[in-house]
Order: structure tokens, then C-alpha cells, then sequence
């Protein structure tokens, strides 16, 4: 698996590590599927976190309300702020192609991992 360090690394976080899927989430994915889902990931990373300067940082994601938003949380893609401490990328430069591509496939191998307990 090619996010095995970052899921290591997240696991040991006492506040990333309690995010998980609900039965009413884990019905809603099904429900929509997983194109539908990436679709949102992309437009929510896109919308709410790509961009250089965001005026809510730190409070653009809903802690509820849509599987993608729990999974940006435990995957410390949630803000500028999680995604430098633990991605690395720079904060006040827009995030590229690739790196939105990498959140959100993070995100999207986090919600398989969920869809899987």
C-alpha cells in the first residue's frame, strides 16, 4: 500500500485516530459509490483547501455531514495547517494537480479502509 507510513503515522495520533465511519456513512457510500464519492473529494480538496489563501482556514471542514469531510480529518487533510504538519506542502502557494491527486486518493483508500471493518 502506498500510504502504509502516513497511516502509521496517523494511527499514533490520539486525535486523528478516533475518526471513523458511521453506519448511516458507510450507507451513503454504498448508496452513491465510489466514483460519485471521488467526484465529491475532488470538488470538496479543490473548493475548500487547494486554493492559497483560504479565510477559514482551519475551520472550512465540517467535523459531520458527509463521509469525505470524517475522512479529510483522519487523514489530516482538512486545512492548510494538517496539510503541511503532516503532508508537507507548502501553506500560501495553491495546491497542484498532483498533490490534490494525492489527498484525495489518501482519502478515498481511508474511506475503503472503513468500508472494510
Amino acid at each position: 500500500m502506498m500510504y502504509e507510513d502516513i497511516f502509521d503515522r496517523l494511527s499514533r495520533s490520539k486525535f486523528r485516530s478516533r475518526f471513523c465511519l458511521k453506519l448511516k456513512d458507510k450507507n451513503y457510500l454504498r448508496q452513491k459509490g465510489r466514483e460519485v464519492i471521488r467526484r465529491h473529494a475532488e470538488e470538496f480538496i479543490a473548493a475548500r483547501v487547494a486554493p492559497a489563501t483560504i479565510p477559514n482556514d482551519g475551520k472550512q471542514t465540517p467535523m459531520k455531514g458527509h463521509p469525505v469531510f470524517i475522512a479529510q480529518h483522519a487523514t489530516a487533510c482538512c486545512c492548510r495547517g494538517c496539510i503541511r504538519k503532516w503532508h508537507k506542502f507548502p501553506e500560501a502557494v495553491p495546491l497542484n494537480n498532483e498533490q490534490q491527486q494525492y489527498l484525495v486518493s489518501l482519502i478515498m483508500e481511508w474511506l475503503q479502509k472503513q468500508m472494510e471493518e
